[in-house]
């Protein structure tokens, strides 16, 4: 009698996990809202932008701002040029303060636009207004400004966040010529959240033949310098001023990007309820989809797993890409390479570190 040995048969392999959490992901999407399936099959409907022409960006410390003008290909300057950082202020105060503290030896004026609304019309504080004494070390400097908002009627439905967005940016070109701005300065557009590196302020006091229009590519992350995400934001920029040219914008304006240009840092804020006001009055407050994600538990849940506080997938124009990007953004230990004034602070910011995931209420 022959004896055949039994093998046990091979296991089976997931060769694409990837897609089976993609398609779960999918499924879940179809069950709730139209939004995911758009964003699932992008890269079927939608193409990516013109790529960037990327400016190499060169620095290191003890190196003198005159051979760093010239590794760009830049003039040094004998005299430092001005710096405007002008923003349009919603409730990011700790942001502010971190943005400020360390650009201010740098800027010339800081120019700040808030409004008693949100962009989707709900009435708020002037957190700028009622903070001003965190910002003393600054006085001089600062141009404040109020834009009356659009109070949303009860009942109502919302008016366009994002044309009530481009009114307060209008706004804003009326409020950098009161602070004084002439043809020639520098004048830094970006939103609070988007800080651009102390060493890229000084190309522009200090360079001359630096691009008209450029904008700024900074290292992305969420909530907190804990979660980096990648190299994606672009929307910063910065313009040497003419009174004839110069529009205060957050959309794309020339194919050039200095690379490696500062940090953005979204949804970064101490407060719980800081989170839930962004989440209803920014401009992309449709993505609110079902009332608890307002929920404190979930949110606090989702900041320290990293995941997507509105349970979307990635914008990304590729399948390869869209792929991976699903899931929660990987924690770092790393803070190296941040804003000086966090780490000598470190304290009382701990929450924008690595380990500093749990929020106030």
């Amino acid at each position: 009698m022959t004896i055949r040995s039994l093998r046990k048969p091979p296991p089976v392999k997931l060769v694409f996990p990837s897609l089976i959490i993609l398609f779960l992901t999918c499924l879940f999407g179809i069950l709730t809202n139209l939004q995911t399936i758009s964003y699932l099959f992008r890269p079927l409907w939608d193409k990516p932008p013109p790529p960037f022409k990327r400016i190499p960006h060169y620095y290191a410390e003890n190196v003198s701002m005159g051979h760093l003008c010239e590794l760009h290909g830049w003039t040094p300057r004998s005299v430092p040029r001005r710096v405007f950082d002008a923003i349009i202020f919603s409730n990011e105060v700790d942001l502010l303060e971190l943005r400020w503290r360390e650009l201010e030896p740098y800027v010339s004026k800081f120019v700040i636009l808030e409004s008693n609304t949100t962009f989707t019309g709900i009435p708020k504080p002037l957190f700028f207004d009622s903070n001003k004494e965190r910002f003393a070390f600054a006085e001089g400097k600062i141009v404040h400004g109020v834009f009356p908002g659009k109070k949303r009627s009860k009942g109502q439905p919302y008016e366009d966040p994002f044309l009530l967005e481009g009114q307060q940016r209008v706004a804003m070109n009326r409020l950098l010529r009161e602070a004084g701005i002439s043809d020639g300065d520098a004048v830094i557009m970006s939103d609070a959240d988007e800080i651009p590196s102390p060493h890229t302020v000084k190309f522009l006091q200090w360079c001359d033949g630096i691009p008209n229009v450029m904008h700024l590519e900074m290292r992305e992350y969420m909530y907190s310098f804990e979660f980096p995400v990648d190299y994606s934001s672009w929307r910063a920029s910065v313009h040497i001023y003419s009174r004839k040219w110069t529009q205060y914008r957050h959309s794309r304006q020339t194919d050039l990007i200095l690379s490696d240009a500062g940090w953005h840092c979204s949804f970064c804020f101490r407060r719980l309820n800081e989170f839930v006001f962004k989440m209803k009055g920014y401009s992309h407050a449709d993505r609110v989809k079902r009332k608890e994600f307002l929920d404190y538990q979930r949110i606090q849940k989702h900041i320290c797993k990293g995941y997507d506080l509105f349970d979307m997938l990635p914008e990304r124009y590729s399948f390869k890409e869209l792929i991976s990007k699903i899931g929660p953004i990987p924690p770092s230990a790393s803070a190296v390479h941040l804003p000086a004034f966090l780490i000598q602070n470190a304290a009382r910011f701990r929450f924008l570190l690595p380990g500093g995931c749990l929020r106030e209420p």
